[in-house]
């Protein structure tokens, strides 16, 4: 279920909306994102690879960002359901990259944000990424949605969960140091060095 959650906001992470745009980053991409068997150390195991929907729904070229591939997985574990959807190539401006794709998860008039994004630093060390809480409508189910994102200059990634034990949880009850710990760990999984 997460993967069709998010699916449809592929399209606006990174910022990438059709049209030119400047050359930007003459020193090319210095990471790409991979789709591994498993994620978190092998607590998620990958269930689907959805690097072609993915693909198909992000043009190369945009504005902010340049010779762009999108790869993403759909990861289980027990009840829950992780989907890990990325971008590499160039991208002008990371913060702006993030903003976008936050914005692009609630434009389907169904999501809600609901514990508002904010900065958290992973406890096992690197960059900070955004994180927050929304709350899906899908088929009258409310469906609580925890996510990380995260940009640098040659990639963009997010990270979403659903648990099917409690799909309508208390947002607020979500502890997202946790999960942004969590995707911190899945970060430097998938993200390798060209």
């Amino acid at each position: 279920m997460a993967g069709v959650l998010v699916l449809g906001t592929v399209a606006s992470n990174a910022g990438i909306r059709g049209g030119g745009g400047s050359s930007g980053g003459a020193s090319g991409p210095k990471y790409r994102i991979t789709v591994p068997k498993t994620l978190a150390s092998g607590e998620y195991k990958l269930a689907k690879d959805i690097s072609q929907q993915a693909s198909d729904a992000v043009p190369q070229d945009g504005a902010g960002a340049h010779g762009v591939k999108a790869v993403g997985g759909q990861y289980s574990s027990g009840t829950k359901s992780l989907v890990m959807l990325g971008l590499y190539g160039v991208i002008d401006d990371p913060e702006t990259a993030v903003d976008h794709t936050i914005r692009g998860m609630t434009r389907d008039g169904r999501t809600e944000a609901v514990v508002m994004d904010k900065e958290f630093t992973p406890s096992g060390g690197g960059d900070p990424l955004t994180c927050g809480v929304n709350v899906k409508t899908d088929m009258g189910q409310k469906v609580t949605v925890p996510f990380c994102v995260w940009a640098d200059s040659s990639t963009s990634g997010n990270v979403v969960e659903t648990d099917g034990s409690a799909l309508s949880k208390d947002p607020r009850s979500i502890d997202l140091q946790e999960f942004a710990d969590k995707a911190g760990k899945i970060r430097g999984e998938v993200r390798k060095p060209l």
